[in-house]
């Protein structure tokens, strides 16, 4: 019978999860979004890459729309997703917001690619 004992717990592991860290320095996202009350309201996401994980790759299976729904709402908390829904927002605005999400977590635009260094 082949199989493979269960290590007791001063082993080595294949991988250490709980020593990586993240390559770049997780700064908050900032952006202003007037609400009918506060012209110069200003809400904060979490890094991209600090988000919990679960519900994302759970939303994953609504698309690209309910994706993109669920890491506003991770990155934003409860409270400030609820008081950004509050505000009507267009498409366009929406996009813009996305995009400079993503520039700032360091994440490309999909089909882009980091240049070659052997070009």
């Amino acid at each position: 019978m082949t199989g493979t004992a269960t290590p007791a717990d001063h082993e080595v592991a294949d991988f250490n999860l709980n020593t990586v860290q993240a390559e770049t320095e997780l700064r908050p996202f900032r952006f202003l979004w007037a609400s009918e009350d506060n012209p110069n309201r200003r809400l904060t996401m979490q890094h991209l890459e600090a988000l919990n994980v679960w519900p994302l790759l759970a939303a994953a299976d609504g698309g690209d729309a309910g994706a993109m729904a669920a890491i506003f709402r991770e990155a934003l908390g409860q409270e400030q997703w609820a008081d950004f829904r509050a505000t009507p927002l267009p498409q366009y605005k929406l996009k813009a917001l996305f995009n400079a999400y993503r520039k700032h977590s360091g994440v490309q635009e999909p089909g882009e690619s980091a240049a070659s260094s052997g070009s």
